[in-house]
């Protein structure tokens, strides 16, 4: 069972601009007021009850601005990045995990035709496989990011994501996640959530706080992004630029392409 697109999904780019024109800010003044605004875009997206009420519990997260204006990792050289994010103890853990749930990773293979290495290498950079997911409230960081001034259009489709997320109960007001609202195992940013989220455990709910589904979910990801069945990863072949889709630093993209050949070596 998958999430489907709703018509929500569909028409975010037409919300995005309309959204747009409650005032945005770059400090916490006025946020309540785009709130009040934001609310009436979210209802004509179809967000219901339960969105609603969490968008107006949500609180700017000044935690979250301080995280989008330093982001110094992904400016580091690739030897430095793979020093600092740990890629020595991902590639390590990775292959045990691989080695003990090669079941699991196959059938995701077979399904989507993504190699478990390329999994196994995002779990581990994102959360250190499930180590750390988060804590911040993702409700109240994703609409804080639709908020600011520096990129309301990039997040306002995923802030409608979140509290469509909430309307179907695969999150709630107070789930935790990272600086910038992303969610589960993989730190699924909102809208790629409720568009990609998978329930592979067919439990009736998609949950990306349980490793199943979120590594499915990351899966499919890859997959509706162009992932070639058997071709290669690594920078200047096929799947490298499937993987740039996942996040738009190099220095992550070459990390991740080095680490999952590793872990399957």
């Amino acid at each position: 069972m998958r999430f489907s697109i709703s018509a929500a999904v569909a028409a975010m780019g037409i919300l995005a601009g309309s959204a747009a024109a409650a005032a945005c800010g770059n400090t916490s003044s006025g946020f309540d007021q785009w709130k009040a605004s934001f609310a009436q875009t979210a209802q004509r997206a179809g967000v219901g009850q339960r969105g609603l009420q969490a968008l107006a519990s949500a609180r700017y997260s000044n935690g979250t601005i301080a995280a989008d204006r330093n982001q110094k990792s992904f400016k580091y050289s690739l030897e430095k990045f793979m020093q600092v994010r740990g890629s020595a103890t991902i590639i390590a853990q990775g292959r045990k995990r691989l080695a003990r749930d090669a079941k699991f990773y196959g059938a995701l293979e077979e399904i989507y035709g993504v190699p478990a290495g390329v999994i196994i290498a995002i779990h581990g950079m994102e959360t250190a496989f499930g180590g750390f997911m988060g804590d911040t409230p993702v409700v109240s960081a994703i609409t804080t990011l639709a908020f600011d001034c520096r990129r309301s259009d990039f997040f306002i489709p995923h802030a409608i994501g979140a509290l469509q997320l909430v309307d179907m109960g695969s999150i709630t007001p107070a789930t935790k996640g990272a600086k910038h609202g992303e969610l589960g195992h993989t730190q699924f940013l909102p809208g790629n959530a409720l568009r990609y989220g998978v329930d592979i455990d067919r439990n009736g709910r998609v949950d990306f706080y349980n490793q199943s589904d979120a590594l499915a979910s990351t899966a499919n990801f890859l997959a509706s992004k162009g992932w070639r069945r058997g071709a290669g990863f690594q920078q200047g072949q096929p799947n490298f630029a499937v993987i740039k889709e996942w996040n738009a630093a190099t220095v992550y993209q070459q990390a991740i392409a080095i680490m999952g050949a590793e872990i399957m070596r």
